[in-house]
């Protein structure tokens, strides 16, 4: 991508930023709608795609998904300026803010929000409660560099959401299955949350491309210098990043294209808890950054971490402990189905409030 996920729009206060955005960015929507429209009518038209594309599995996620996760995430991680990382985790305000939108908020908003809207579909309400859990670590990156967020504040974000995922994934479902249900009064759903799953997921898509961004930085920097890299060799990868995240949203429909088309008011049903989740999140994390002064850069970077979901991990530990036809898998499904559109959506939004909020921008440029 040539724009946003390239270099940060930074120029003038009163200049739109939308506008500064090259053509290929500004669409990014449509390219993204007709992905997901290609994706649904290939799975449709082709019936034996699904098993074709799943013949090869990481961690229980297809491979041509895990390949087209780690084509996204590499060009956005080679972005990120890894000496400057201190200067993130100096600041408390911002960890500690994220953490407990991250940890507490969100999954407590996803279980009330499942409890009210679908309390009589407890598949699908299970399922929806495995996405609250599955904090973003991948897609996340794409919408906070297309939104000019920080991109090292995003780094480090992910890997403390890595982190609490390995150590904290199982013991959550088991309190918001399990415990909470009993204390309500609610009936409660037995899960056991495979630890080598979760690892895996993030190993491979977190590790593999944090690993290679940073020594592409580091050998890239030495050998040509700073300059080079930054000018030359950084917009030549980043449309790497739009073309992954696209093949992943085709290859991602094209498996499920039947299961979601078979069961569109269940979709529907499944979608409003989802809508009023990412707002609230969004929100909330905007509105808290902005309250505590991180400036708009980090303030976009909260808000997109806490709304953002890791549907890679939810669908593969609804399918591993559910199974593939279950209702929580197709809540997993439809998770990505509404994510990707809105957290789009959320971009477009982020960018107006930055051009529209003085105290933000100014903020923003003094402290970055």
């Amino acid at each position: 991508m040539s724009g946003a996920l390239t270099q940060h729009a930074d120029g003038p206060v009163e200049a739109p930023v939308l506008a500064r955005l090259p053509t290929l960015d500004r669409l990014l929507p449509v390219w993204i709608v007709a992905s997901m429209g290609l994706g649904v009518g290939l799975g449709r038209a082709i019936p034996s795609l699904g098993n074709a594309l799943n013949a090869v599995q990481i961690g229980s996620v297809s491979l041509p998904i895990a390949v087209g996760l780690l084509l996204m995430m590499y060009p956005v991680l080679a972005k990120v300026r890894y000496r400057q990382l201190d200067r993130v985790t100096a600041d408390r305000r911002l960890l500690v803010s994220s953490l407990v939108l991250n940890w507490i908020i969100g999954p407590a908003l996803m279980f009330a929000l499942a409890w009210l809207l679908l309390p009589d579909l407890p598949a699908y309400r299970t399922g929806l409660i495995i996405v609250g859990l599955a904090r973003c670590i991948a897609m996340v990156l794409i919408w906070n560099d297309l939104s000019c967020g920080d991109r090292e504040a995003a780094a480090v974000l992910v890997a403390i959401n890595s982190a609490f995922q390995i150590v904290a994934f199982g013991a959550l479902g088991w309190f918001y299955l399990h415990v909470l249900p009993e204390w309500l009064g609610l009936p409660q759903t037995a899960a056991h949350f495979s630890v080598t799953t979760i690892v895996v997921s993030v190993l491979v898509f977190l590790g593999i491309p944090l690993v290679a961004g940073f020594f592409t930085r580091a050998i890239g920097t030495r050998t040509r210098g700073e300059l080079w890299y930054e000018t030359r060799f950084l917009p030549r990868i980043g449309p790497v990043a739009l073309y992954g995240l696209l093949f992943t949203i085709v290859v991602l429909f094209a498996l499920q294209g039947h299961t979601i088309t078979a069961n569109p008011a269940d979709v529907a049903r499944i979608a409003a808890p989802l809508l009023v989740y990412f707002a609230l999140m969004f929100g909330g994390g905007f509105a808290l950054g902005h309250r505590l002064h991180l400036g708009y850069a980090k303030t976009a970077t909260v808000a997109f971490t806490a709304a953002g979901n890791n549907f890679e991990l939810a669908i593969a530990v609804a399918i591993g402990v559910f199974g593939i036809n279950s209702g929580q898998a197709l809540a997993g499904v439809v998770g990505p189905l509404i994510e990707v559109p809105v957290l789009v959506s959320l971009v477009y939004v982020a960018l107006w409030l930055r051009r529209r909020d003085r105290t933000l921008t100014t903020t923003s440029r003094a402290t970055r």
